[in-house]
């Protein structure tokens, strides 16, 4: 007997913009806000790689990078500044926008102006922040912690849920492999999906090396494209890249970076795959499995 397809609760974005909708979604953008103009024309790039693939976007930056390798790193706009350029992009361009924040008095601001909210891998099981976000009535994504097993994300997602939040998404980003380094386990995909949250896959930090520059970290932005398209056979609601003009030159996370220039190419390669398997990501049907401790 064929065991039942689990059911994605779709999580409504903006007009159109749903993730586990009709399309999947890209959340795109450079990593951090350098200033207000360059963010702009990021937004308006971005927007126009999306349009060629016919994919529904969400503009990403961070406000604040507060997790830098070094206190000497450049952190951005900060949270003023910050959002009152993401709340000019919006206007400016009609994009949605996201972004993160790390503390709890940083949701109700943020809140009022983005219109989903990120909270950052490793801040994924700080309950209060997790339950500041689903108080908040906004949608949000969680980061699963490279520390974490993908079946250890149903605590998060049961967090969520307590707090009184309706739509929530998990991302998948790596998965600590040794030092400085990081692994996808593309079966994490299923996994997280068999909570009925839609999943996105993270494809540029998941090729990051944490710390690998001693005060910074590096990676190797040519797997990013790789991960993006086998996440998109394997089945994800949606695929998180961040992009750069010159990401030789950016202020933070240049090497995980797709270049701006190639995104068109990656976008309408997701697009390609998710049409090739019927426009639906594939169903994840629930799996027994043994749980530590128990077999």
């Amino acid at each position: 007997m064929a065991r039942p397809a689990v059911r994605i609760a779709p999580v409504p974005i903006a007009e159109g913009v749903v993730l586990g909708g009709p399309l999947p979604v890209v959340i795109l953008g450079p990593c951090v806000i350098e200033s207000e103009a360059h963010a702009l024309k990021m937004a308006r790039q971005v927007k126009k790689a999306a349009a060629t693939a016919g994919l529904p976007v969400v503009f990403k930056a961070s406000f604040d990078k507060a997790n830098r390798s070094s206190h000497a790193s450049f952190r951005g706009q900060g949270m003023e500044d910050g959002l009152r350029i993401l709340s000019r992009i919006k206007d400016a361009t009609g994009l949605p926008v996201t972004t993160d924040l790390h503390e709890t008095w940083q949701v109700e601001p943020v809140a009022t102006v983005v219109d989903l909210l990120q909270v950052p891998a490793f801040l994924c099981r700080q309950t209060d922040l997790v339950a500041a976000c689903a108080a908040s009535g906004r949608p949000t994504t969680i980061k699963k912690g490279q520390f974490l097993s993908p079946h250890d994300c149903a605590n998060i997602v049961a967090k969520f849920h307590a707090a009184g939040g309706k739509h929530v998404a998990l991302i998948e980003r790596g998965t600590s492999f040794g030092y400085n380094n990081l692994v996808v386990d593309f079966r994490s995909l299923p996994v997280m999906r068999e909570l009925g949250v839609p999943v996105v896959m993270d494809a540029t930090h998941a090729v990051q090396s944490p710390g690998g520059l001693g005060t910074a970290s590096g990676g190797d932005g040519r797997f990013a494209p790789m991960l993006a398209r086998a996440a998109m056979a394997v089945g994800c609601e949606g695929i998180f890249m961040e992009t750069h003009d010159a990401p030789e030159r950016a202020p933070s996370d240049g090497p995980n970076m797709i270049p701006l220039g190639e995104l068109p190419a990656v976008l309408r390669d997701v697009r390609a795959i998710h049409d090739l398997l019927g426009r639906r990501p594939p169903p994840v049907r629930r799996l027994p499995r043994n749980q530590p401790g128990k077999g």
